[in-house]
């Protein structure tokens, strides 16, 4: 078991990632509170779905950022070194995902690499007008 040294919980893997302290009420909340250097990578994100799907409403579920329309369309949040996108839209968009890590319901966007800003639009999309959602 490892304690976090800031917030005092615990967990089972040395070092977990994890929220410290009160948790964020808005977007603008949870980005304000992410490390500086890729807080223009979530900004950038936040835009393209909100361009894609622009009558879904802002909040924080799960923790984390999320665009909801009658339910959660889509989420994402910042990581050490990937942004985690969580849509339902895994299978369906595989063959552009291929050089991405992906699992059941989620893809990581490396910082590394650019965002694929089109093609997480389109994932937005595509989440809002099937109603599959997270």
């Amino acid at each position: 078991m490892w304690t976090c040294p800031k917030c005092g919980r615990c967990f089972q893997r040395q070092g977990q990632e994890h929220y410290c302290g009160k948790a964020p009420e808005t977007i603008d909340e949870y980005l304000a509170g992410q490390p500086e250097e890729i807080q223009p990578y979530l900004k950038e994100v936040r835009e393209a779905i909100k361009e894609a799907v622009p009558e879904a409403e802002e909040r924080i579920s799960w923790g984390m950022p999320t665009f909801w329309k009658k339910h959660n369309i889509i989420h994402f949040a910042g990581f050490k070194k990937h942004i985690g996108l969580y849509p339902e839209a895994v299978v369906e968009f595989a063959e552009c995902l291929k050089e991405y890590k992906t699992s059941k319901g989620t893809i990581q966007f490396p910082y590394s690499k650019p965002l694929p800003l089109s093609l997480i639009a389109d994932i937005a999309a595509w989440c809002y007008r099937t109603g599959k959602h997270p």
